[in-house]
């Protein structure tokens, strides 16, 4: 075991990226440092800048590279599974802070009791990252069905959504399959960030997008602006105001959802 105990008392933290891969690239060099899962510990730069320097503590950047990744991903999906791969790739997409260390702390547990380990939801480290990766698909899934499309002047669907988690690719890859013969562009407002797809080509994500762009579909009004004017006033004409139940239109459709379609 490669992270058997050394009796250290010397805290080494591993910084990567806010990235799924160099997350991996962690996981790689945490595991193989040897010096044991309670002397070390996993974060990202974003967690890095947003808290203090741990005293007593060393700090060591992950190295990426290809090989790592190819490596411990293969690893995951052989002795532990394809569905704790595809947990913590959604993990690794939370909004929070703390996701490396306990997509390393899960990872362990993995190695230890292999494929059975995502049927182990009492334990604390499996649950958390059941927990993300939960959160992080439900809100996937909720924006593939609100999320809505404006045709742009120059022939290009173009669609805003303000995600919690960074969602971009999941939902991109959603519509790619169901758009697939459509040149269309998903902007996250919260991040900048953007995916754009063109037919026969899938879709590329665009870390971030220039701010003018970014302005200029922040309040887009397509050309079929008129008929979405049409389609708000029939969603007004159709709603029996004396049936309204509030409580259930927002546990069907949070209110931080809204401003992104077109019948609000």
């Amino acid at each position: 075991d490669s992270c058997r105990k050394t009796g250290r008392e010397e805290m080494t933290i591993f910084v990567c990226k806010d990235e799924f891969d160099s997350i991996l690239c962690g996981v790689y060099d945490a595991w193989m440092s040897g010096l044991g899962h309670e002397n070390v510990r996993l974060i990202t730069r974003t967690e890095q800048q947003n808290q203090t320097m741990q005293m007593f503590a060393k700090y060591r950047e992950a190295e990426e590279a290809s090989w790592k990744i190819k490596k411990t991903a293969e690893a995951i999906r052989r002795k532990i599974s394809q569905e704790a791969y595809a947990w913590i790739y959604r993990a690794s997409l939370s909004r929070e802070t703390d996701k490396a260390d306990k997509i390393f702390r899960f990872l362990a547990r993995g190695f230890q009791f292999g494929p059975r380990t995502v049927k182990m939801l009492k334990d604390p480290d499996v649950y958390e990252v059941f927990r993300m990766n939960r959160q992080v698909a439900n809100e996937a899934h909720l924006l593939t069905g609100f999320l809505r499309f404006s045709e742009l002047p120059v022939g290009l669907l173009a669609a805003v959504m303000g995600p919690e988690n960074h969602v971009l690719s999941l939902v991109a890859d959603h519509f790619a399959e169901r758009m697939s013969g459509e040149r269309w562009l998903i902007l996250d407002q919260n991040r900048g960030s953007a995916a754009l797809h063109e037919p026969g080509y899938g879709f590329v994500l665009l870390p971030q997008l220039p701010k003018q762009w970014r302005d200029s579909l922040s309040g887009l009004k397509g050309k079929e602006g008129e008929y979405e004017e049409l389609w708000r006033i029939f969603h007004s004409a159709v709603s029996i105001r004396e049936r309204e139940n509030r409580a259930c239109q927002n546990s069907h459709l949070p209110l931080r959802f809204r401003s992104y379609m077109t019948e609000f």
